[in-house]
């Protein structure tokens, strides 16, 4: 007989037949290292709120880049993804915004627009220039100030902070506002924003951002021991939700819409938007190996793949810069995590280790 996991039901499943099988956190095998921004012809820049943990980050591509995207999630929130089919006749985007806040947060790539307008990039359309700018939001709407959240002037203020330097991850930007772990409730954990790359032979490079706002756990993509996510009765321990889900735990209904992990990998590479789109379909090999459970109707899961320019592609290079960004895109969700900072209510990982 199933039991369902209430907010006060964790004893009563575990004498059910449920063990809880509680474990300490552990870091994980591998230390992610290196930033999107070893990609040549990225910028990135954050703006995050003082007066309540949001805020939106910003990825230029002043040059130009061939941009995909493959949204997996139930509930996605995103801006421009149509212009980003094969078939669609603009080629290139100038910058893609990740923001906090909800649909409210798309409003963030009018203000990245407005910065590269007066920059003079963008598709130039007649006497115009239109800056193309797609957008994915995450839920982080919560606490009594949920009228705080990224708006245009958030968004431009990001672009005006891009910089090619090593990008700052934890409690900032998109993943500000970031919580991990929420399948059972009343106990998850804090998210947040994280980054790596890896550099291949012939000086190409694969990175990956990730703003990690999921509903399972976060887990070591080598091992898949659960780094952070839902926390046991004693609030020390983790639980691990995909063995309680095998055992067969009845959870709770979550909220649709409210847990997403958003995220950019990009290659200094020339290719076609089929190209990048189908990097993009493989970047979330790297996302669901990393969250468990990942892609579910409550979530908005959605990767976006750039192309800067550089070495060209064919088929054969394009499925391993695909095994290699999603790769990349784990190990940057595992970042995100190991830079998170503990809220009121949402510890971190490295509290716990």
């Amino acid at each position: 007989m199933k039991h369902a996991f209430s907010r006060r039901g964790f004893v009563a499943a575990a004498l059910a037949g449920y063990p809880l099988s509680a474990m300490p956190a552990r870091e994980p095998q591998r230390r992610p290292s290196g930033s999107l921004t070893d990609v040549p012809g990225l910028k990135v820049g954050h703006f995050t709120h003082t007066e309540r943990l949001t805020g939106c980050t910003a990825v230029l591509a002043e040059k130009g880049a061939v941009a995909g995207v493959d949204v997996r999630g139930g509930g996605p929130g995103t801006r421009e993804t149509d212009l980003l089919r094969p078939e669609m006749s603009v080629q290139q985007v100038h910058a893609v915004v990740l923001s906090g806040g909800s649909a409210y947060g798309l409003a963030a790539a009018d203000g990245v627009m407005r910065f590269l307008e007066e920059k003079g990039i963008g598709f130039q359309a007649g006497q115009a220039i239109v800056p193309i700018v797609p957008a994915a939001i995450l839920f982080d709407l919560r606490g009594e100030k949920r009228h705080i959240r990224p708006n245009a002037s958030s968004g431009y203020a990001a672009a005006k902070a891009a910089t090619s330097a090593a990008v700052a991850q934890g409690n900032v930007g998109a993943g500000a506002g970031a919580t991990i772990g929420k399948m059972i409730g009343n106990r998850p954990m804090k998210g947040g924003l994280g980054s790596a790359s890896i550099h291949l032979p012939g000086g190409l490079v694969v990175g990956a951002i990730a703003a990690v706002n999921c509903i399972g756990d976060v887990v070591d993509p080598d091992t898949g021991v659960v780094l952070a996510g839902a926390r046991a009765e004693d609030r020390k321990s983790l639980l691990n939700i995909a063995e309680q889900i095998r055992r067969g735990a009845d959870f709770p209904e979550p909220s649709a819409g409210e847990n997403t992990t958003i995220g950019i990998v990009a290659a200094n590479v020339d290719w076609t938007k089929a190209d990048a789109s189908k990097v993009a379909q493989m970047a979330h090999d790297g996302l669901a190996r990393a969250i468990r459970p990942a892609h579910m109707p409550f979530d908005g899961d959605t990767i976006f793949a750039l192309g800067t320019g550089g070495r060209s592609v064919d088929r054969r290079l394009l499925s391993y810069i695909g095994a290699i960004a999603a790769d990349v895109m784990a190990q940057a969700i595992v970042s995100a995590i190991l830079h998170a900072e503990s809220i009121e209510g949402y510890p971190a990982h490295r509290d716990l280790v």
